[in-house]
């Protein structure tokens, strides 16, 4: 039986049971999480860690939730937000930001100092964290062109610096993800660039990802890696699948490649849902589908 008593020692530290996720997730899905946890500080997440390994409590990080499916069942342990951990710093064309602060936050901060980079980014509703966890990108950008290094605490809460060439990036993928690191923060080396171009430049994405994108459904994102040669929403609609759905949830009719919520969903609908359309491209195409978004918890 987990005692939920062991964290509230810890100072910066907000603690919540039996906390439904659907009210964090972007899907608006997600049973409960047995503690979610919100540290303020740094040191409050190492000491958050450090306590959970000692009394065999599972963590897991969510970032800010926006590209994975937390299922109905909900997560054992502590789950971890650090949302509240969102400070942004620049020094000269460097920019170093805590997990928790958001990839469109960050954006912003960038274009008012003059500095270009970031500008892919702001649209993306993720955070630092997670963006560097899955290489995020959009727009012909990734986090792994201007990460110059970050700081992560690994499943013993110990806290260490890796360096952009340390990161094994891949597509949506990196070291963070490889071995289950937390990061606590980030630092991008940007350059100097026109005010006004930066804007523009990020008012044309807005723009581009609003007439694309169904931003009026909570969703979870792209759903699907792009197959090499291949777009995945194309796939599905060339499998006439778009605008099918299963219980609360449907492809979505503006974008093939994002499942929306649009009646009171369930975590279920989603796999089903991601399931189904796997099958009809693999049917129609040859090509298999993998998903991109996380699908995590119990069912």
């Amino acid at each position: 039986m987990l005692d939920k008593k062991i964290f509230e020692q810890i100072s910066d530290l907000e603690l919540k049971y039996n906390e439904p996720l659907s009210q964090y997730t972007y899907t608006k899905v997600g049973g409960p999480a047995d503690i979610l946890a919100f540290p303020k500080t740094v040191m409050a997440l190492e000491q958050l860690i450090a306590q959970a390994r000692e009394n065999g409590v599972p963590v897991t990080v969510l970032g800010n939730a926006s590209n994975l499916i937390v299922r109905d069942g909900g997560i054992r342990g502590v789950v971890i937000l650090l949302e509240k951990m969102n400070r942004v710093q620049i020094a000269g064309y460097t920019i170093e930001a805590q997990a928790g602060a958001g990839l469109i936050q960050v954006s912003e901060i960038a274009a008012a100092h003059a500095l270009s980079g970031f500008e892919f980014a702001c649209g993306i509703p993720g955070s630092i964290g997670g963006a560097v966890f899955m290489n995020a990108g959009a727009y012909g950008g990734e986090i792994s062109e201007i990460l110059a290094s970050c700081k992560v605490i690994d499943q013993n809460g110990n806290l260490s610096v890796l360096t952009g060439q340390e990161m094994h990036w891949g597509y949506r993928q990196s070291i963070i993800r490889e071995h289950n690191l937390i990061v606590v923060s980030a630092k991008f080396e940007l350059t100097t660039g026109d005010p006004m171009l930066i804007k523009k430049e990020m008012e044309k994405l807005n723009t581009l990802r609003a007439s694309k994108q169904p931003l009026e459904y909570p969703s979870c994102g792209s759903v699907f890696k792009r197959p090499a040669g291949h777009f995945a929403g194309q796939l599905i609609q060339a499998s006439g699948v778009q605008g099918f759905r299963i219980g609360g949830v449907e492809v979505s009719k503006k974008h093939a490649g994002f499942m929306v919520n649009v009646d009171h969903a369930k975590a279920l609908d989603y796999e089903q849902l991601i399931a189904h359309v796997i099958e009809k491209v693999k049917e129609n195409s040859g090509i298999t589908l993998e998903c991109e978004v996380r699908i995590i918890g119990d069912k």
